[in-house]
């Protein structure tokens, strides 16, 4: 079933030292650089891209690796515990995998009737590895030390940490086009409709808890994917009726997207699926070199000469 808003597109997180990210996400957890560029509000920093082969909508974990960053503090919110898809069964290759590469693990434990382990970055970011049924169904990509038939698929999903649920859910359902789904504790889940990568969204509800501070180790934003520019204007004028302020839509080269800030704090992005990573460059070189929007293409030499350099994964291993 195909929706025309709806799933997650992708999730945006804050880093420290980009190299030690490219080694983790890439070497240790086998997914692909796809994009390397800038973040475009801020041109002395990278904006990294992680992804599935071609940068499918659903796979794609991105960062703003800010050399030195301060820690950020996990709380209210804030989007927390990015959950990646795996194939049934391939948990405990993982397990195996991280505990060799001396990765302290969490579990396994069991939600909503699915097994799951749960690790952190080297700069604190809540992950979690989710054995869905479905996602053997879906390619896998092989990288060194993990073959195809275990590897990541993509986002499965994100929890948001709120305070009150009810208007965050208002937004999901009313908006997004997610339904209502289980709870467990103070967790409720919310799936949509369509098939494929990112239908999961839960709600942690922490009231009482402290607020959550922008740092390293902390996600930025959650992007959720519209079909096209239509269904993204639908969607804006939705949240504008409800009293939401939605940003301009802006052009990131390898989607459009508009911004607001839900009710529960965290800030969410609509983004359209096309025209996708391939743009301006081919899908075998993707993530090889640095790609740069055209207003600062003329700025090349300086920008490239500001950022820090992206050792390959081998010599960070």
């Amino acid at each position: 079933m195909t929706m025309a808003i709806g799933r997650i597109h992708h999730i945006t997180a804050i880093a420290s030292a980009p190299d030690r990210n490219l080694a983790f996400y890439e070497g240790a957890l086998g997914l692909r650089l796809i994009k390397q560029t800038v973040n475009f509000d801020d041109p002395g920093v990278h904006h990294l891209y992680y992804g599935d082969e071609t940068g499918t909508p659903g796979t794609i974990l991105t960062f703003f690796p800010y050399p030195g960053a301060r820690a950020g503090r996990h709380g209210a919110g804030q989007a927390e515990e990015i959950a990646f898809a795996i194939p049934e069964g391939s948990l405990g290759f993982w397990q195996d995998r991280l505990a060799g590469l001396r990765l302290a693990v969490e579990g396994p434990a069991e939600r909503f009737g699915e097994r799951l382990i749960a690790l952190k970055d080297h700069d604190g970011l809540m992950l979690e590895l989710v054995e869905d049924e479905a996602a053997a169904a879906l390619p896998g990509r092989a990288a060194e030390g993990i073959p195809a038939e275990h590897a990541i698929r993509g986002l499965r999903g994100i929890a948001l940490w709120v305070e009150d649920a009810a208007d965050t859910a208002q937004v999901l359902t009313e908006v997004l086009g997610y339904e209502p789904g289980p709870v467990e504790g103070n967790r409720s889940r919310f799936v949509h409709p369509g098939a494929g990568l990112g239908r999961i969204v839960d709600l942690r509800a922490v009231s009482g808890f402290w607020a959550g501070a922008m740092g390293a180790g902390v996600v930025h934003h959650v992007a959720f994917r519209a079909a096209d520019d239509a269904a993204q204007a639908a969607a804006t004028a939705t949240l504008a009726a409800r009293g939401i302020r939605v940003t301009p839509q802006q052009d990131r080269t390898y989607f459009r997207s508009t911004y607001f800030r839900e009710p529960g704090g965290v800030l969410f992005e609509i983004a359209t699926d096309a025209p996708g990573f391939a743009i301006d460059e081919p899908v075998a070189a993707l993530g090889s070199r640095l790609m740069l929007p055209a207003r600062y293409e003329p700025h090349r030499a300086a920008i490239e000469a500001n950022l820090p350099r992206l050792r390959p994964v081998h010599d960070t291993a």
